[in-house]
């Protein structure tokens, strides 16, 4: 993978981390920059975390799968992508009495939003791509882009509804897609 389509990847994963990001960021009461850094981090290491350790597990099956590797990374990016739009049709409750600082409720929603970085953990592992700058990059794209969500939710979150998931989702299908393309028809 390029280091644009690396980036691309990251943006698509770190969608559902906005959204979580900009709802916390519209729910704290006494906004400081810190809190922005603190839910940027946890989000950026569960997204790098759980696509190393995705990736760790792919290596291990690998040898078993290698003859049809693309069509698992397509139908993960396919399933992921698709969820994720499906889920931006849905209506969200919003549980006002949350505390998106609680160091208990950022691991939970950092596992949360990054168990789709487990799977294209297992699909970079298919494709043999070097993990420690895809892992990191994921996870400083999610670290900004979620803490700029802190930042815009609290200013804006409450007026504005983005429909993050689809965008994310979109982004998916169309990196699993160009992957399926590129192996069948450039890698003999």
């Amino acid at each position: 993978m390029s280091f644009i389509e690396i980036v691309l990847l990251a943006v698509g994963l770190s969608m559902d981390s906005l959204a979580v990001s900009v709802t916390g960021g519209a729910l704290i009461q006494n906004y400081r920059h810190r809190h922005m850094l603190k839910i940027g981090c946890v989000m950026g290491v569960f997204q790098a975390g759980m696509t190393l350790a995705g990736y760790l597990a792919g290596m291990s099956f690998k040898k078993y799968i290698t003859a049809f590797d693309h069509w698992i990374a397509f139908i993960l990016l396919l399933y992921i992508g698709s969820k994720m739009i499906y889920e931006s049709t849905q209506d969200r409750e919003e549980d006002s009495k949350t505390n998106p600082l609680r160091f208990k409720t950022l691991c939970g929603l950092g596992v949360a939003t990054s168990i789709d970085a487990l799977a294209i953990g297992i699909s970079l592992a298919c494709l043999e791509s070097a993990i420690a700058l895809e892992a990191l990059t994921i996870g400083v794209v999610t670290f900004l882009i979620s803490a700029f969500g802190v930042y815009f939710g609290h200013h804006f979150g409450r007026k504005i509804d983005l429909k993050l998931d689809l965008i994310g989702g979109l982004i998916l299908i169309a990196i699993g897609t160009k992957i399926l393309i590129e192996h069948i028809y450039f890698n003999g």
